[in-house]
């Protein structure tokens, strides 16, 4: 399906509709982020959502479209959760905060399932290029919330002038991610949290004395 038929299927909705799909996406995400993709018929998701074959089928004409609609609902929700606590980010205290936020929200289930996320990205880049070009329109946006706020703290004078906010913001998302793949195969979150704070010591090496 097109993104304009999709579009044009969404406004069609119904307001039982749109409540019918949106029941079916948040069963299909939470069990995509505990079993795993490919571990997750369609009839798991119509058993999980409570909804019959046909309903199904009415909003998803196969499981790649699930697909994109989970990564849209993902995408949503951290880019959401993110912005409200980077989008004023101007000092190291502040990227501290977002840090402490994201692994206290991981610690929360013991690391176990990693990143939302990253992982539909191991799930589905290497055979879905709609899939690939959504995840990493996502990874972009999330990045730039993080050398936003550095580029914010070159200005106010915290940052050294020498420091690249686009370099640093990628080693922080790099660290972030492989942080989340180690407590999630260690289920703990303490690989998480080394992870994070060597990219934010590398940060601090360009924060002004």
């Amino acid at each position: 399906m097109s993104v304009d038929a999709a579009l044009s299927q969404e406004r069609r909705l119904t307001a039982r509709g749109a409540v019918t799909r949106n029941r079916i996406v948040q069963a299909a995400a939470e069990l995509f982020y505990v079993r795993g993709v490919d571990s997750v018929t369609l009839d798991d998701v119509r058993a999980t959502s409570g909804t019959s074959k046909s309903q199904l089928y009415r909003h998803f004409a196969d499981k790649d479209q699930l697909v994109h609609s989970v990564i849209d609902l993902r995408a949503d929700q951290i880019l959401n959760r993110d912005r409200q606590l980077l989008e004023r980010m101007n000092s190291i205290r502040a990227l501290e905060r977002w840090t402490d936020t994201i692994i206290h929200l991981n610690s929360l289930q013991d690391g176990a399932y990693g990143c939302a996320l990253g992982s539909l990205v191991s799930a589905r880049a290497a055979q879905d290029p709609t899939s690939r070009g959504k995840l990493a329109e996502t990874f972009a946006e999330w990045e730039q919330f993080i050398s936003a706020g550095l580029r914010r703290m070159q200005e106010n004078g915290t940052l050294r002038e020498e420091a690249d906010p686009d370099q640093l913001a990628t080693a922080v998302m790099a660290a972030l991610q492989g942080g989340y793949l180690l407590a999630q195969t260690a289920q703990d979150v303490e690989p998480m949290r080394v992870s994070m704070q060597m990219a934010l010591d590398h940060v601090r090496s360009y924060v002004v004395a």
